[in-house]
Order: C-alpha cells, then structure tokens, then sequence
C-alpha cells in the first residue's frame, strides 16, 4: 500500500457480506475504485461479531480478492461498526478560556471534544464518536464556526454516539488477526450517508434508511449536521426467515424468492401470478402465489418502517425533513419498497446509490445499494488523511493532542513508554482509560 496516503481502503463487515473496497481520488476529487473483495459473512449476527474465526476468515479472503484485483498490499484498513447496541446522547460541554482577547482556535474545540470522551457511561460502553451541534461563545448561540471569535466561556451542544466495548473489541481482534491494522471506526449510517446525500439534502433536512441484512440503521441530518442516530434490530435476513416460514422453504430458496419475485407492496402485483420451485430429492415441484410472498415481505417491512418513523418522531425533527428518506442497503433493492415507504410514512423517498462520488470508468456492480456503506467508509477515510494532514501542517506542540487516529501503520511508540517499567505502564493505561479517545481502548 502506498506510505503517501493516495490510497485508503474500507472494510464492511456486514450481517451477510464482508466487503473490502480500495480507492483513490483523482485530480478531479472523484474517487477511483481499484479493487473489491466481496465473500459471504457467516460469523455476524445483527452487526455484531458472533464467531471470531469465521469472521477472520472471511476479512482475509474478501482482502486477498482485493489485492488481487487492485494489485497491491493491504496494511490498513477504515472499519465501519453497527450493531444493536449503539446508541446516542445529546450533551453540553463547556470550556472558560483564559484570556478573552485571544481568538477562540481549533485547540479550543479540541479541548472540548476531548473533554466529551471523559463522560461517566453505563459500564461496558465507550463513546465512538462525538459530533458538535452548534456552539454557544459568551451565551451567543447559533454559533455553526466559532473558529476566530473572542470570547472567555465556550460552549457546545454534543450529539455522542456510544457502543459497547467488547463489541469494539472483537472488530479490532478480527482486523487484527487477519494481518491488517485498523486506521479508524466508523458508525456504519454516518459512511453510507457520506456516500449516498447530496449536501443539498443534509442542509435541508433527510434522514438516511441503510437496511443491512441484520440491522437497519437511521441517520437524520438537519442544517448539514447529523441530528440523530438510531440502529433497529431488523434487516433483510427477518424477512428472508418470515418466507421461509411462510412458504415453508429452505433458507437458501428463501433468499433467491426475496431476491428475484420479492415486492415490498403487495397490491402492485398480479394475482394470479405463480412462482415454481424446484422440489426436494425425490418430491414434486412447490407452487408459490407471488402476491402471497408479497404480502409476507410488506408485513416486516411495515413493521420495520413502524420503528424507523418512531425514531424519526422521538428525534424531533418529523416536520423538518423536506428531503423526505433516502433508502440504501441490500434491502433498498425490493421492488416497490420506495411506495411503500412514502404510503407509510407520509414522507418522499428515493433510492440513494454511490454514483455521484465514483470517478467514470466504475464497475457498474459498485454503483449499487449494498455497497454505499463500504464506499462512504473509503470516502471518510479521505477526511481522515486530510484531517491528519492539517494537524502534519501545525507547530509540533499542536500536534501532539491531535484528537485524530493515524491512518498509516506506524511504530512511532515513545521510547519512554517502551522502557517503562510495570508501575508506569499500569498508571498510562489507568489514564488513558480516562482520559478516553476514539478507539482509544482498542
């Protein structure tokens, strides 16, 4: 992999794929896929890691398929996180500066993100990521970039996304016994976002649907700021399990139904239409009545609308969407499942796919649903470097309390800490587990 950061590659470790997708920008800022690995996940459940080794497994051999195809090795990684145990906090941090004739810098904001990362959560949690509102400079408020204004009391208003350790933890494990090294951790809807909305949408208000195969999860942006945060429970693999039960069919002859006659709106589709299924060994053919398999689909998927508009009610922001939804993930690719989201809803919908961020000459595979998550996690890779190299570009002692993760596998460990004795390393840790950063415990 090149050390010049030109190439940045994400890894998705979804419920039923695991997709390892690297790229670059081009003089244009348009990103270049290179390569992609894509191999069934078979040790997720609902996002989470559920069997280590088969999860190894498969992260090795969707990265062998991408080197292969982009012809290059595979270090470091951006790795994206969803499971149901993400949630989300509203929280105000405020920072008195000592001298109000000093412009406000962005050291201050870091300091004040920082101080969100030392927040008491319920044990077992640690905080992913911390995304300002607005900020507040001597009770001014409404303050979008207080950066260069005077002022002795700065506030803000924290939207903070936590998860669970452990399930922090064994992603990092995973990464890590595959060979590669984890640059970042993304919260899955916040990469597809990137991927998939205009900033005309996020300015005006949207929130993003990303149905996975074992979650679906919600991002509302309002002002051109994230609002809200939400992973639901249910994906794709509850639907694929209700025609299963339904139709009385394998898993895998579930699937293909879902995939191929699958319609998310039962009155669109013709009555008398009738799906033949191969028997098993020894047994004659099984007939299947398309509108029924139709009206299995919309079942769940009303019902995983009904949590998605409750969330959507509990954030606030119902009236203030004028984007409407925007539907990505395998579960977007259902026939009719836009109608049945504006009849359910009240709100407009559309398809939201990676195109607008591909250079030309893409694979035409990537320029799919089911791959916005890995192409926004490359994308927030980029902001990653970029961020990285802004902090490169100050005075050293700025750079030292840089809040960002490296994205280049690096040995540049402290001497210091190196020759520290048992006490020394004991009392780093305790602090560091206070003093707590992005992925700082992994």
């Amino acid at each position: 992999m090149n050390t010049n950061g030109e190439i940045v590659v994400a890894l998705d470790i979804g419920t039923t794929k695991i997709c390892a997708i690297a790229g670059r920008k081009d003089q244009h800022g348009k990103l270049e896929i290179l390569g992609m690995g894509r191999v069934d996940s078979e040790g997720v459940l609902r996002g989470v890691v559920s069997n280590i080794e088969k999860t190894v497994k498969g992260i090795s051999d969707a990265v062998a398929e991408a080197e292969k195809r982009a012809n290059l090795d595979i270090e470091v990684v951006h790795v994206g996180i969803a499971g149901q145990h993400i949630k989300s906090l509203q929280h105000r941090g405020i920072l008195t500066r000592q001298n109000s004739h000093d412009e406000i810098s962005q050291q201050d904001i870091d300091d004040l993100i920082a101080d969100m990362y030392k927040l008491v959560l319920p044990p077992g949690d640690k905080i992913l990521h911390v995304i300002p509102q607005e900020y507040i400079v001597d009770n001014e408020q409404g303050i979008v970039e207080p950066i260069g204004m005077s002022g002795i009391r700065l506030e803000a208003n924290f939207h903070i996304i936590t998860g669970q350790i452990t399930a922090t933890k064994n992603i990092y494990k995973c990464v890590e016994r595959a060979n590669l090294e984890m640059a970042s951790l993304m919260l899955e809807p916040i990469a597809s976002a990137a991927a998939v909305l205009s900033r005309e949408e996020m300015e005006a208000g949207v929130a993003l649907v990303d149905i996975g195969g074992g979650t679906t999860d919600l991002a509302i942006f309002h002002e051109g700021i994230i609002r809200h945060t939400a992973v639901i429970p249910f994906g794709g693999n509850v639907i694929t399990k209700d025609i299963k039960e339904g139709c009385n069919v394998m898993q895998t002859q579930a699937e293909k139904l879902k995939q191929k006659f699958g319609s998310a709106l039962a009155s669109e589709v013709t009555e008398n239409r009738i799906i033949t299924i191969q028997g098993l060994v020894g047994r004659s053919p099984k007939e299947i009545s398309e509108r029924n398999l139709a009206k299995i689909i919309q079942a769940r998927v009303e019902e995983i609308f009904d949590h998605v508009y409750w969330e959507i009610r509990r954030s606030g922001y119902e009236r203030r969407l004028p984007a409407g939804i925007v539907l990505t993930g395998g579960g977007a690719l259902l026939s009719n499942i836009c109608d049945l989201v504006e009849f359910h809803t009240s709100l407009s919908a559309r398809i939201g796919t990676p195109i607008d961020q591909l250079a030309h000459g893409y694979d035409k595979e990537i320029v799919s649903p089911i791959y916005s998550t890995a192409v926004g996690l490359v994308l927030k890779g980029f902001e990653e470097l970029e961020k990285q190299q802004r902090y490169q570009d100050k005075p050293a002692s700025l750079n030292d309390n840089s809040q960002n993760s490296r994205p280049h596998k690096t040995s540049q460990q402290p001497e210091e800490e190196k020759k520290s004795g048992f006490f020394e390393k004991l009392f780093q840790r305790t602090k560091n587990w206070f003093e707590r950063e992005p992925n700082s415990d992994l």
